[in-house]
């Protein structure tokens, strides 16, 4: 598949790309590497994920990342409850220890979990989504290496497994903590920042379709704005989107103090950067051509 191919795909799914995220999937896509996607929150990291999903047709497998994650809650575990009652069974029938060893630690007790279901897919290469990997420990990286390094796992009591289909894999970061170098030189590597004005712009329209244009740059601008103003929770274009599509279900035409201030949680999720904003208000609004007070 050439980079323009892969361009228009990802421009069918309504995502407002740009050559660095195209260059950047068509790379991961060609070398089947993973693609380490980085930047703010709410920027449109595991969107890519979920776009890759919809434009080859195949399955999303998401494994959502936090702090305590493991082998047995991302890979496999073993179902006990019907190993028990199989042993049981095979103690009526007088099996002997190897035979049972054999019966229970077989692929019909076992529980995949994401990682385990991306390698065993035997259909199409699905997309496996890694998100916001920065939440898990450093050991559950480290336990990663051998996955995205040889497209196999090790499991005990089976052996290695290796990947039927590889799969496209794209593993996103917060940047709450650094992610380890061993880790990054088996990844392509992709940072998504705030999107400027007329992307975001363009982003606003593309998902909302029937949204009155002049609110649609309203919003836009006074998100752009509110940026750079000092924030604790800076708000990414997912709350862009939410503040958009409310305001359209509201029939709002355009902006006012009023508005703004009835609807700022849905753009503001901080107190402090509520009363920041709130206090900055009119000069915010002054930025967009909106000049009239509460």
């Amino acid at each position: 598949m050439t980079l323009n191919e892969i361009s228009n795909l990802i421009s069918s799914q309504e995502y407002i790309t740009d050559p660095s995220i195209s260059m950047s999937v068509y790379l991961s896509n060609t070398l089947q590497k993973p693609l380490l996607v980085e930047g703010p929150a709410g920027v449109g990291k595991t969107e890519i994920a979920k776009v890759l999903s919809s434009a080859f047709n195949t399955e999303l497998i998401r494994l959502q990342c936090y702090e305590g994650l493991d082998a047995s809650h991302s890979l496999y575990e073993w179902n006990y409850q019907r190993q028990l009652l199989h042993l049981k069974i095979m103690e009526s029938e007088n099996q002997s220890i190897d035979k049972k060893e054999q019966a229970i630690f077989s692929d019909e007790f076992l529980l995949k979990r994401p990682l385990l279901q991306a390698i065993l897919n035997k259909e199409q290469s699905p997309v496996l989504l890694i998100d916001e990997l920065d939440r898990a420990d450093e050991e559950f990286e480290s336990f990663l290496l051998e996955l995205l390094s040889d497209w196999q796992v090790s499991i005990p009591e089976m052996g290695t497994i290796k990947a039927v289909k590889i799969p496209m894999v794209v593993i996103t970061s917060n940047r709450t903590r650094e992610l380890s170098d061993a880790l990054r030189r088996r990844c392509l590597y992709l940072w998504i920042d705030y999107p400027d004005l007329e992307k975001e712009l363009k982003i606003v329209m593309a998902k909302n379709p029937g949204i009155n244009q002049k609110l649609a740059r309203q919003i836009t601008e006074f998100m752009q704005a509110a940026r750079k103003l000092r924030l604790d929770k800076v708000p990414g274009t997912a709350e862009t989107l939410d503040w958009a599509r409310a305001l359209a279900a509201l029939h709002i035409d355009h902006l006012d103090k009023e508005v703004v201030s009835q609807t700022l949680g849905l753009v503001i999720k901080d107190w402090q950067d509520t009363r920041h904003v709130q206090d900055s208000l009119s000069e915010l609004l002054e930025k967009v051509g909106v000049t009239s007070k509460l």
